[in-house]
């Protein structure tokens, strides 16, 4: 069993905290702690929840520098991101404290006598990631709280710091001691938790390896899962598309984060007659992105999270080009400090190649061309992945066909992929199942439960 949790900071490489695992009485305790808030909490008036809800926005607010510099210091988020990040969270708690009651509310059905009514079934507990250390843990967490559950949060080892902060925001809020609970553990600890009888479900965001790890574990428990896995986005260029548009959105798309986004733009496919211009004008706008130190306000790419992802992603890059892709830009780790990555164009790449076959979790866009709206179709959901896809065209009828025929969880058309509370996300295929955010996202963790009176 590994000692501690170490956060490192990516850009210098120095270790900013050492974090002690929890044993097995410790984890004992907090399954404890965490399963007394719920027999509480679950009783607890909608009124009491919302007010709780309100609180924590009013925290992330008042700590919103705070929050998102420590973001920046243990993955490398730019910290205009980071604060973006951060204010989003806040967002996210308003917006359910105003509209989470309703979802929640008694409804009818076609039986005169007979309602849906939604309780809370126990403790969740939630294995997160670390590139959203806010985002990602709360868009689960609110929606879980409002419901009326409990929340046990086991984090990712590098952003331990974040998730600690996390925990001070909840316990200044009036919700009980332990409805928010932090846990640190290793994989046996994930797993002792699982078989516990005090957890009753289990939410994942992470890879494919550690969601079909922890679903089998909890099938094995016959516990419900929620598992929101990688991604490999296909963001399609037609040739009716508006260029300029297209080719902004792109950059975003793929670059924001580092490239470290699961539902972002990974796998751009462009229909031939336009694929020159498009290449021409992407890799000039990515050339002009600001690449430095995280804290300034100027940077837009910053260092990738880890080390080791960085020299994963390297990898999965020479190997493309081993494979036949042409390298537009980049394609290499920058030399000196921190965990740089030069942004990165790979183009002429096929289905076949590893760019296209795997997840590409840092700043490198990979370039296909299509001979027509159809093909490109074929080509984005040529993948074990299918989490969202972008389509770009002013063709209504074609942008309708390609919603209907991609194999994916969301489809934006003319705009980058965005999670928000208004709306669902998730994906099918291996990029998980159920769905987050929106009245799907509260509902997951509810005993739905069907109320008929008077049936004789």
């Amino acid at each position: 069993m590994t000692d501690f949790a170490i956060s490192r900071n990516p850009t210098t490489g120095e270790i900013l905290a050492r974090y002690p695992m929890q044993n097995a009485a410790e984890l004992e305790q907090a399954l404890n702690t965490s399963a007394q808030a719920y027999s509480q909490w679950r009783h607890s008036s909608m009124e009491t929840r919302v007010a709780v809800l309100r609180q924590l926005a009013q925290q992330i607010r008042q700590r919103e520098n705070e929050l998102a510099r420590s973001v920046t210091l243990e993955m490398g988020k730019p910290i205009t991101q980071a604060r973006a990040e951060v204010l989003k969270c806040a967002n996210l708690c308003d917006w359910y404290a105003e509209h989470g009651p309703a979802m929640l509310a008694d409804q009818p059905t076609h039986v005169p006598d007979a309602w849906q009514t939604f309780r809370p079934i126990g403790v969740i507990l939630a294995v997160m990631p670390w590139n959203f250390p806010f985002w990602q843990v709360l868009r689960g967490a609110v929606s879980m709280l409002l419901a009326g559950n409990t929340y046990m949060l086991k984090h990712a080892p590098n952003v331990m710091g974040s998730a600690t902060l996390m925990s001070e925001l909840f316990d200044a809020t009036d919700l009980p001691k332990g409805g928010f609970n932090l846990i640190n553990v290793d994989n046996d600890g994930v797993s002792a938790a699982i078989k516990d009888d005090r957890i009753a479900a289990v939410a994942v965001t992470g890879s494919v390896r550690a969601g079909a790890a922890i679903a089998s574990q909890a099938g094995a428990a016959l516990k419900k899962t929620v598992l929101e896995l990688g991604g490999s986005d296909p963001f399609i260029v037609l040739a009716d598309a508006d260029l300029d548009e297209a080719v902004n959105s792109a950059v975003i798309g793929r670059y924001q984060n580092t490239g470290q986004v699961c539902m972002a733009a990974k796998r751009f496919i462009v229909e031939a007659s336009i694929a020159e211009a498009f290449e021409s004008r992407f890799t000039d706008a990515v050339k002009a992105l600001t690449l430095g130190d995280p804290l300034d306000e100027k940077t837009f790419l910053g260092p990738m999270a880890r080390a080791d992802l960085r020299d994963e992603l390297n990898e999965q890059v020479q190997a493309t080009i081993r494979e036949g892709a042409r390298l537009v830009l980049g394609g290499s780790k920058l030399e000196g400090q921190g965990n740089y990555y030069a942004p990165t164009i790979l183009s002429d790449v096929t289905t076949e190649m590893t760019a296209f076959k795997q997840e590409l979790f840092g700043p490198v866009a990979a370039i296909a061309v299509a001979r027509d709206p159809e093909h490109a179709l074929q080509i984005a959901n040529d993948s074990e992945f299918g989490l969202s896809a972008t389509v770009w065209t002013s063709n209504d009828d074609i942008a309708d066909h390609m919603t209907q025929h991609l194999e994916v969880g969301a489809v934006f058309i003319n705009g980058n992929g965005a999670s928000d509370p208004r709306v669902t996300i998730g994906g099918v295929k291996k990029s998980g199942y159920g769905r987050e955010l929106s009245h799907f996202g509260v509902h997951e963790f509810c005993n739905i439960q069907t109320v008929w009176k008077n049936r004789r």
